[in-house]
């Protein structure tokens, strides 16, 4: 059945959330603080890994470099319309949204959980590939091991960021439900070319969630996601 595999995705996070958040109580902050950082830590080089995979090449025995172009051209028009259509306001205050019927007003990282997960699990190659997979091909294996890392994943955030982390299983279902259903549509019409750049732009984007997670909130990371859009128009004019 199309979309067994983000449904699968979704109760891993689910039980990730739920482990989390009984553990998280027994940790003391300073235990919390160190599970953020290896969260982010975690986060920078799998979005690294994801980067290096589409921009290195190796050509007759000599390693050479591909991408920059179109990644700068990427980053740069996504964010400047990122930041004009203010994507990242929108987001915490959906974030706020969720905080307030949740009852969670007076968790003060509830809305630092919600985006860091969000973003972690919803963009990124796997987030792409996978759900084009079940789509395509009725395979939702890759949906099935993002299932188990986003568990893992989750898991470590609320037990340190507390329960904001697990209504991250709301953007998953969405994004990867369009996904899907975008997959089923247009899918065989995109080229090889259009599908790295995506997951290139994707990784370098949860390369920065993890600079949050790190150093605090340096990146609006939520105002660069169209980035992954002018990477496939990129791919396809140039």
């Amino acid at each position: 059945m199309i979309g067994m595999g983000t449904l699968i995705n979704a109760a891993c996070v689910l039980l990730g959330g739920a482990l989390g958040f009984l553990f998280g109580k027994a940790l003391k902050r300073r235990y919390q603080d160190i599970m953020v950082a290896a969260c982010g830590l975690s986060t920078v080089f799998i979005g690294a890994a994801g980067a290096f995979k589409y921009m290195l090449v190796l050509e007759g025995g000599a390693l050479s470099t591909s991408g920059e172009m179109m990644l700068v051209i990427s980053m740069c028009l996504g964010g400047l319309l990122g930041e004009v259509l203010n994507i990242e306001h929108h987001i915490e205050r959906f974030g706020d949204f969720l905080r307030q019927k949740s009852h969670s007003e007076r968790d003060p990282r509830f809305i630092e959980g919600f985006t860091s997960a969000s973003f972690t699990l919803c963009i990124g190659a796997m987030a792409i590939i996978g759900p084009m997979n079940d789509a395509l091909y009725h395979d939702y294996t890759l949906l099935v091991t993002k299932g188990i890392l986003d568990g893992i994943i989750v898991m470590a955030l609320t037990s340190s960021l507390g329960k904001g982390a697990v209504f991250s299983v709301i953007p998953l279902v969405i994004w990867q439900g369009l996904m899907t259903l975008l997959a089923a549509l247009i899918g065989p019409l995109m080229t090889d070319a259009e599908l790295a750049n995506l997951s290139l732009v994707g990784s370098v984007l949860i390369f920065c969630v993890g600079l949050n997670l790190v150093f605090g909130k340096k990146v609006k990371v939520a105002n660069y996601l169209p980035s992954l859009v002018v990477a496939v128009l990129f791919a396809l004019f140039a």
